[in-house]
Protein backbone atom coordinates (compact mmCIF):
# COMPACT_ATOMS: atom_id res chain seq x y z
CA UNK A 1 0.00 0.00 0.00
CA UNK A 2 1.13 3.61 -0.85
CA UNK A 3 1.02 6.26 1.58
CA UNK A 4 1.13 9.58 0.30
CA UNK A 5 1.54 11.47 3.46
CA UNK A 6 4.06 10.26 6.27
CA UNK A 7 2.92 7.85 9.19
CA UNK A 8 3.39 9.91 12.44
CA UNK A 9 6.33 8.69 14.99
CA UNK A 10 3.57 8.09 17.66
CA UNK A 11 2.34 5.33 15.48
CA UNK A 12 5.41 3.99 14.22
CA UNK A 13 7.13 3.64 17.19
CA UNK A 14 4.16 2.05 19.65
CA UNK A 15 3.68 -1.60 20.02
CA UNK A 16 0.15 -1.43 20.80
CA UNK A 17 -0.86 -0.32 16.79
CA UNK A 18 -0.90 -4.92 16.48
CA UNK A 19 -4.91 -5.01 16.01
CA UNK A 20 -5.93 -7.61 18.88
CA UNK A 21 -9.10 -9.37 19.62
CA UNK A 22 -10.40 -7.00 22.07
CA UNK A 23 -10.61 -4.10 19.28
CA UNK A 24 -13.49 -2.72 17.97
CA UNK A 25 -12.03 -0.29 15.84
CA UNK A 26 -9.39 -2.30 13.00
CA UNK A 27 -8.38 0.65 11.62
CA UNK A 28 -8.48 4.50 10.65
CA UNK A 29 -7.68 5.91 7.01
CA UNK A 30 -7.50 9.13 4.97
CA UNK A 31 -8.28 8.29 0.83
CA UNK A 32 -7.05 11.24 -1.29
CA UNK A 33 -7.65 11.48 -5.06
CA UNK A 34 -4.86 12.26 -6.95
CA UNK A 35 -4.68 13.52 -10.15
CA UNK A 36 -2.47 11.01 -11.52
CA UNK A 37 -3.18 8.24 -9.47
CA UNK A 38 -6.80 7.98 -9.01
CA UNK A 39 -8.19 7.35 -5.25
CA UNK A 40 -5.44 6.29 -3.18
CA UNK A 41 -4.79 5.25 0.54
CA UNK A 42 -3.05 8.65 1.77
CA UNK A 43 -2.63 7.27 5.49
CA UNK A 44 -3.91 4.76 7.54
CA UNK A 45 -3.21 3.24 11.06
CA UNK A 46 -2.53 0.33 11.30
CA UNK A 47 0.12 1.04 8.43
CA UNK A 48 0.07 -2.51 7.63
CA UNK A 49 -3.75 -3.10 7.71
CA UNK A 50 -4.64 -4.39 4.07
CA UNK A 51 -7.14 -1.64 2.94
CA UNK A 52 -7.59 -2.87 -0.60
CA UNK A 53 -10.54 -1.41 -2.28
CA UNK A 54 -11.39 1.06 0.12
CA UNK A 55 -10.36 3.78 -1.33
CA UNK A 56 -12.86 3.09 -4.28
CA UNK A 57 -15.34 3.28 -1.38
CA UNK A 58 -14.22 5.78 0.47
CA UNK A 59 -14.75 8.21 -2.76
CA UNK A 60 -17.57 6.64 -4.86
CA UNK A 61 -17.81 7.46 -8.60
CA UNK A 62 -19.51 10.43 -8.90
CA UNK A 63 -18.25 12.43 -5.51
CA UNK A 64 -16.75 15.04 -7.69
CA UNK A 65 -20.39 16.54 -7.81
CA UNK A 66 -21.18 17.38 -4.60
CA UNK A 67 -19.28 18.82 -1.24
CA UNK A 68 -19.38 16.52 1.01
CA UNK A 69 -21.18 12.79 1.28
CA UNK A 70 -20.79 9.98 3.70
CA UNK A 71 -20.86 6.35 2.83
CA UNK A 72 -21.03 3.18 4.52
CA UNK A 73 -19.66 0.08 2.92
CA UNK A 74 -18.53 -3.58 4.06
CA UNK A 75 -15.11 -4.07 3.91
CA UNK A 76 -14.38 -8.14 4.03
CA UNK A 77 -15.71 -9.50 7.62
CA UNK A 78 -15.79 -5.84 8.52
CA UNK A 79 -17.71 -2.24 8.17
CA UNK A 80 -16.54 0.57 6.95
CA UNK A 81 -17.60 4.39 7.09
CA UNK A 82 -16.41 7.55 5.49
CA UNK A 83 -16.88 10.85 5.40
CA UNK A 84 -15.88 12.64 2.24
CA UNK A 85 -15.12 16.61 1.44
CA UNK A 86 -14.55 18.54 -1.37
CA UNK A 87 -12.61 21.74 -1.27
CA UNK A 88 -11.73 24.16 -3.99
CA UNK A 89 -8.04 25.02 -4.18
CA UNK A 90 -6.48 27.52 -6.63
CA UNK A 91 -3.51 25.27 -7.98
CA UNK A 92 -3.17 23.55 -11.72
CA UNK A 93 -1.74 20.20 -9.81
CA UNK A 94 -4.63 19.66 -8.16
CA UNK A 95 -7.05 20.54 -10.70
CA UNK A 96 -8.95 23.22 -8.47
CA UNK A 97 -10.56 20.69 -6.46
CA UNK A 98 -9.38 18.69 -3.30
CA UNK A 99 -10.95 15.71 -2.73
CA UNK A 100 -10.14 13.55 0.30
CA UNK A 101 -12.53 11.28 2.65
CA UNK A 102 -11.52 10.35 6.39
CA UNK A 103 -13.12 6.76 7.12
CA UNK A 104 -13.46 3.94 10.09
CA UNK A 105 -13.27 0.25 9.94
CA UNK A 106 -15.16 -1.62 12.89
CA UNK A 107 -16.24 -5.07 13.99
CA UNK A 108 -19.40 -4.18 14.73
CA UNK A 109 -21.68 -2.50 12.42
CA UNK A 110 -23.89 -1.07 15.25
CA UNK A 111 -21.12 1.29 15.81
CA UNK A 112 -20.25 2.98 13.10
CA UNK A 113 -22.61 5.90 13.68
CA UNK A 114 -20.98 6.77 17.04
CA UNK A 115 -17.74 7.85 14.51
CA UNK A 116 -19.18 9.46 12.29
CA UNK A 117 -19.35 12.88 13.62
CA UNK A 118 -15.37 13.04 14.42
CA UNK A 119 -15.22 11.74 10.90
CA UNK A 120 -17.09 14.61 9.16
CA UNK A 121 -14.70 16.94 11.86
CA UNK A 122 -11.86 15.29 10.60
CA UNK A 123 -12.30 15.32 6.87
CA UNK A 124 -12.21 19.12 6.94
CA UNK A 125 -9.29 19.10 8.88
CA UNK A 126 -7.10 17.10 6.75
CA UNK A 127 -8.28 19.27 3.94
CA UNK A 128 -6.75 22.41 5.77
CA UNK A 129 -3.90 20.76 7.18
CA UNK A 130 -2.05 18.33 4.78
CA UNK A 131 -0.98 15.87 6.11
CA UNK A 132 -1.33 15.90 10.14
CA UNK A 133 -2.77 13.09 12.06
CA UNK A 134 -2.55 13.50 15.05
CA UNK A 135 -6.16 13.77 16.37
CA UNK A 136 -6.96 10.44 14.19
CA UNK A 137 -3.59 9.00 15.78
CA UNK A 138 -4.85 9.55 19.09
CA UNK A 139 -8.79 8.98 18.38
CA UNK A 140 -7.52 5.20 17.46
CA UNK A 141 -5.58 4.65 20.74
CA UNK A 142 -7.68 6.23 22.57
CA UNK A 143 -11.39 4.44 21.43
CA UNK A 144 -10.31 1.49 19.67
CA UNK A 145 -11.18 -0.67 22.60
CA UNK A 146 -13.83 1.37 24.19
CA UNK A 147 -17.12 -0.26 24.56
CA UNK A 148 -19.27 2.41 25.17
CA UNK A 149 -18.17 4.63 22.30
CA UNK A 150 -18.26 1.56 20.04
CA UNK A 151 -21.81 0.94 20.93
CA UNK A 152 -20.89 -2.28 23.00
CA UNK A 153 -23.34 -1.93 25.54
CA UNK A 154 -26.62 -1.13 24.68
CA UNK A 155 -29.08 0.19 27.52
CA UNK A 156 -32.57 -1.76 27.76
CA UNK A 157 -34.73 1.19 27.55
CA UNK A 158 -37.02 -0.84 25.05
CA UNK A 159 -40.77 -0.93 25.83
CA UNK A 160 -42.54 -4.74 26.07
CA UNK A 161 -44.13 -4.34 22.41
CA UNK A 162 -40.36 -3.08 21.08
CA UNK A 163 -38.62 -5.57 22.24
CA UNK A 164 -41.49 -7.79 20.98
CA UNK A 165 -40.92 -6.92 17.74
CA UNK A 166 -36.62 -6.45 18.06
CA UNK A 167 -36.14 -9.96 19.92
CA UNK A 168 -36.00 -11.97 16.61
CA UNK A 169 -33.90 -9.40 14.67
CA UNK A 170 -30.53 -7.96 15.34
CA UNK A 171 -29.92 -3.99 15.04
CA UNK A 172 -28.51 -2.49 11.86
CA UNK A 173 -28.03 0.80 13.21
CA UNK A 174 -26.69 3.99 11.12
CA UNK A 175 -27.98 7.46 11.87
CA UNK A 176 -30.84 8.35 10.57
CA UNK A 177 -32.14 12.02 10.12
CA UNK A 178 -35.43 12.21 11.82
CA UNK A 179 -38.29 11.14 9.86
CA UNK A 180 -36.06 9.19 7.53
CA UNK A 181 -37.91 6.33 7.37
CA UNK A 182 -41.18 8.17 5.98
CA UNK A 183 -39.48 9.75 3.63
CA UNK A 184 -38.07 6.10 2.07
CA UNK A 185 -41.68 5.51 1.92
CA UNK A 186 -43.42 8.35 0.53
CA UNK A 187 -40.00 8.19 -1.90
CA UNK A 188 -41.06 4.76 -3.40
CA UNK A 189 -44.70 5.23 -2.75
CA UNK A 190 -46.99 1.99 -3.42
CA UNK A 191 -43.69 0.16 -4.97
CA UNK A 192 -42.17 -0.27 -1.14
CA UNK A 193 -44.44 -3.63 -1.81
CA UNK A 194 -42.36 -4.69 -4.98
CA UNK A 195 -39.39 -4.10 -2.95
CA UNK A 196 -40.90 -6.15 0.40
CA UNK A 197 -41.52 -9.14 -1.97
CA UNK A 198 -38.27 -9.82 -3.36
CA UNK A 199 -36.73 -9.08 0.32
CA UNK A 200 -39.22 -11.88 1.25
CA UNK A 201 -37.61 -13.93 -1.62
CA UNK A 202 -34.26 -13.27 -0.71
CA UNK A 203 -33.34 -11.97 -3.98
CA UNK A 204 -30.51 -9.37 -4.91
CA UNK A 205 -31.63 -6.35 -5.01
CA UNK A 206 -29.62 -3.26 -6.19
CA UNK A 207 -30.24 0.52 -5.80
CA UNK A 208 -28.59 3.04 -8.45
CA UNK A 209 -28.64 6.44 -7.87
CA UNK A 210 -26.14 9.74 -8.36
CA UNK A 211 -23.93 10.94 -5.55
CA UNK A 212 -24.78 12.11 -2.44
CA UNK A 213 -24.99 8.13 -1.82
CA UNK A 214 -24.91 8.53 2.20
CA UNK A 215 -28.98 8.81 1.05
CA UNK A 216 -28.77 6.11 -0.88
CA UNK A 217 -27.24 4.03 2.12
CA UNK A 218 -30.27 4.70 4.51
CA UNK A 219 -32.60 3.30 1.88
CA UNK A 220 -30.49 0.32 1.45
CA UNK A 221 -30.88 0.19 5.01
CA UNK A 222 -34.41 0.95 5.64
CA UNK A 223 -34.86 -1.77 2.99
CA UNK A 224 -33.21 -4.09 4.91
CA UNK A 225 -34.98 -3.42 7.95
CA UNK A 226 -38.48 -4.73 6.00
CA UNK A 227 -37.35 -8.26 6.64
CA UNK A 228 -33.86 -8.74 8.36
CA UNK A 229 -33.90 -13.11 8.42
CA UNK A 230 -31.83 -13.32 5.52
CA UNK A 231 -31.37 -10.41 3.99
CA UNK A 232 -27.48 -9.73 3.47
CA UNK A 233 -26.98 -5.45 3.45
CA UNK A 234 -24.12 -4.58 2.27
CA UNK A 235 -24.59 -0.69 2.05
CA UNK A 236 -22.01 0.82 -0.82
CA UNK A 237 -20.98 -1.71 -3.86
CA UNK A 238 -19.06 -0.62 -7.13
CA UNK A 239 -18.02 -2.69 -9.97
CA UNK A 240 -14.75 -4.40 -8.27
CA UNK A 241 -17.37 -6.32 -6.02
CA UNK A 242 -19.06 -7.25 -9.34
CA UNK A 243 -17.80 -11.19 -9.07
CA UNK A 244 -18.89 -11.66 -5.08
CA UNK A 245 -21.94 -10.25 -5.99
CA UNK A 246 -22.66 -13.12 -9.00
CA UNK A 247 -21.81 -15.38 -5.84
CA UNK A 248 -24.28 -13.78 -3.35
CA UNK A 249 -27.79 -15.74 -3.38
CA UNK A 250 -29.30 -12.99 -1.17
CA UNK A 251 -28.38 -9.17 -0.77
CA UNK A 252 -29.39 -5.38 -1.20
CA UNK A 253 -26.46 -2.50 -1.56
CA UNK A 254 -26.19 0.68 -3.19
CA UNK A 255 -24.16 1.94 -5.77
CA UNK A 256 -23.53 5.00 -7.88
CA UNK A 257 -22.09 3.41 -10.99
CA UNK A 258 -24.59 2.86 -13.76
CA UNK A 259 -22.13 0.58 -15.36
CA UNK A 260 -23.63 -2.32 -13.29
CA UNK A 261 -26.53 -1.87 -14.46
CA UNK A 262 -25.46 -3.99 -17.72
CA UNK A 263 -24.16 -7.01 -15.29
CA UNK A 264 -27.94 -8.34 -15.12
CA UNK A 265 -26.04 -11.74 -13.56
CA UNK A 266 -25.11 -9.64 -10.53
CA UNK A 267 -28.43 -9.02 -9.68
CA UNK A 268 -32.52 -10.16 -9.39
CA UNK A 269 -33.99 -6.36 -9.11
CA UNK A 270 -32.43 -3.10 -10.45
CA UNK A 271 -33.78 0.09 -9.03
CA UNK A 272 -32.61 3.43 -10.82
CA UNK A 273 -34.32 5.86 -7.85
CA UNK A 274 -37.96 5.03 -8.24
CA UNK A 275 -37.85 2.90 -11.54
CA UNK A 276 -37.69 -0.81 -11.25
CA UNK A 277 -36.13 -3.29 -13.30
CA UNK A 278 -35.58 -7.04 -12.93
CA UNK A 279 -34.40 -9.49 -15.76
CA UNK A 280 -36.21 -12.84 -15.03
CA UNK A 281 -39.37 -13.27 -16.72
CA UNK A 282 -40.78 -15.19 -14.74
CA UNK A 283 -39.55 -12.74 -11.82
CA UNK A 284 -41.11 -9.54 -13.76
CA UNK A 285 -44.75 -10.90 -12.29
CA UNK A 286 -43.77 -9.45 -8.83
CA UNK A 287 -42.70 -6.28 -9.81
CA UNK A 288 -46.29 -5.66 -11.22
CA UNK A 289 -48.28 -3.28 -8.72
CA UNK A 290 -51.69 -4.73 -8.44
CA UNK A 291 -54.82 -3.89 -6.24
CA UNK A 292 -53.65 -5.94 -2.98
CA UNK A 293 -51.01 -3.71 -3.18
CA UNK A 294 -52.40 -0.09 -3.27
CA UNK A 295 -54.70 -1.44 -0.76
CA UNK A 296 -51.81 -2.25 1.92
CA UNK A 297 -49.83 0.85 0.82
CA UNK A 298 -53.37 2.99 2.20
CA UNK A 299 -52.90 0.68 5.43
CA UNK A 300 -49.32 1.50 5.59
CA UNK A 301 -50.11 5.59 5.83
CA UNK A 302 -53.04 5.19 7.32
CA UNK A 303 -51.20 2.94 10.22
CA UNK A 304 -48.67 5.94 10.66
CA UNK A 305 -51.33 8.40 11.12
CA UNK A 306 -53.25 6.44 13.93
CA UNK A 307 -49.41 5.48 15.58
CA UNK A 308 -48.84 9.15 15.83
CA UNK A 309 -52.39 10.31 16.65
CA UNK A 310 -53.29 7.66 19.16
CA UNK A 311 -51.59 9.80 21.93
CA UNK A 312 -48.89 6.96 22.14
CA UNK A 313 -45.48 8.66 22.34
CA UNK A 314 -44.05 7.04 19.14
CA UNK A 315 -39.70 8.24 19.44
CA UNK A 316 -39.03 5.68 16.76
CA UNK A 317 -40.53 5.53 13.78
CA UNK A 318 -38.05 3.09 12.33
CA UNK A 319 -39.82 0.47 15.34
CA UNK A 320 -43.32 1.59 14.15
CA UNK A 321 -42.59 0.78 10.49
CA UNK A 322 -40.85 -2.42 10.99
CA UNK A 323 -43.68 -3.64 13.44
CA UNK A 324 -46.31 -3.09 10.66
CA UNK A 325 -43.74 -5.51 8.27
CA UNK A 326 -43.64 -7.58 10.77
CA UNK A 327 -47.08 -8.12 11.03
CA UNK A 328 -47.57 -8.32 7.30
CA UNK A 329 -44.68 -11.32 7.31
CA UNK A 330 -46.33 -12.95 9.73
CA UNK A 331 -49.86 -12.71 8.16
CA UNK A 332 -48.36 -14.23 4.94
CA UNK A 333 -46.60 -17.11 6.65
CA UNK A 334 -49.30 -17.95 9.04
CA UNK A 335 -51.48 -19.15 6.15
CA UNK A 336 -48.54 -20.70 3.94
CA UNK A 337 -48.36 -22.88 7.21
CA UNK A 338 -51.82 -23.22 8.27
CA UNK A 339 -52.86 -24.81 4.25
CA UNK A 340 -49.36 -26.99 4.34
CA UNK A 341 -50.47 -28.64 7.50
CA UNK A 342 -53.95 -29.81 5.37
CA UNK A 343 -54.70 -32.88 3.60
CA UNK A 344 -55.16 -31.33 0.67
CA UNK A 345 -52.42 -28.84 0.77
CA UNK A 346 -54.43 -26.35 -1.62
CA UNK A 347 -53.92 -22.36 -1.75
CA UNK A 348 -57.60 -21.43 -2.57
CA UNK A 349 -57.80 -17.09 -3.83
CA UNK A 350 -59.78 -16.71 -0.42
CA UNK A 351 -56.00 -17.62 1.28
CA UNK A 352 -54.63 -15.32 -1.06
CA UNK A 353 -56.61 -12.33 0.21
CA UNK A 354 -56.57 -13.71 4.14
CA UNK A 355 -52.86 -13.74 3.76
CA UNK A 356 -53.39 -9.71 1.68
CA UNK A 357 -51.97 -10.57 -1.84
CA UNK A 358 -53.99 -10.41 -5.05
CA UNK A 359 -55.33 -13.74 -6.31
CA UNK A 360 -54.49 -13.51 -9.73
CA UNK A 361 -51.43 -11.27 -9.82
CA UNK A 362 -49.72 -12.33 -6.37
CA UNK A 363 -49.46 -16.56 -8.03
CA UNK A 364 -45.90 -16.13 -8.94
CA UNK A 365 -44.86 -14.71 -5.46
CA UNK A 366 -46.79 -17.11 -3.14
CA UNK A 367 -45.30 -20.04 -5.61
CA UNK A 368 -41.78 -18.63 -5.48
CA UNK A 369 -42.17 -18.13 -1.43
CA UNK A 370 -43.65 -21.48 -1.06
CA UNK A 371 -40.71 -23.07 -3.16
CA UNK A 372 -37.70 -21.44 -1.16
CA UNK A 373 -38.86 -21.90 2.68
CA UNK A 374 -39.75 -25.59 1.11
CA UNK A 375 -43.62 -25.24 2.07
CA UNK A 376 -45.30 -27.96 0.17
CA UNK A 377 -48.43 -26.13 -1.05
CA UNK A 378 -50.62 -26.48 -4.48
CA UNK A 379 -51.55 -23.10 -5.86
CA UNK A 380 -55.09 -23.26 -7.00
CA UNK A 381 -56.26 -23.21 -10.77
CA UNK A 382 -56.17 -19.59 -12.08
CA UNK A 383 -59.54 -19.95 -13.91
CA UNK A 384 -61.53 -20.73 -10.73
CA UNK A 385 -60.11 -17.58 -8.42
CA UNK A 386 -63.64 -17.22 -6.60
CA UNK A 387 -62.60 -20.54 -4.93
Amino acid sequence: MENIGYVDEIFSSTDSAVVNSNDFIIALFVVVFDTKKGNCIEWCIPNDIDLTGVEFKAIVSGSHTVTEDFVYFRHQEHYGLSCFALKSVNNAEERGARMKSVGIICTKYTSLHEHQDFLELQVKYVLEKQYQYHDLISYYFTYRNCPNRNNAFIEKKDTDDEIKYKKHFSVLKIRHPVGCFSQFIAYFGVSIFVLWKFLLLKKRILLFAPPPVGTQCYRANHGYDLHRNFVNNLFYVNVGNLLALQNMDSFIACTTESILYNKQEAYDLYVNKQSIECPSQRLKHVTKINSADYDRYSRLCKYSEEQLSSGLEVTDDEIMYIRFFIEQNNRIFKVLYDVASQEDKLITSNHMKEMGLDPRSDRVFVSELAELYDIKLQMYNRACCGS
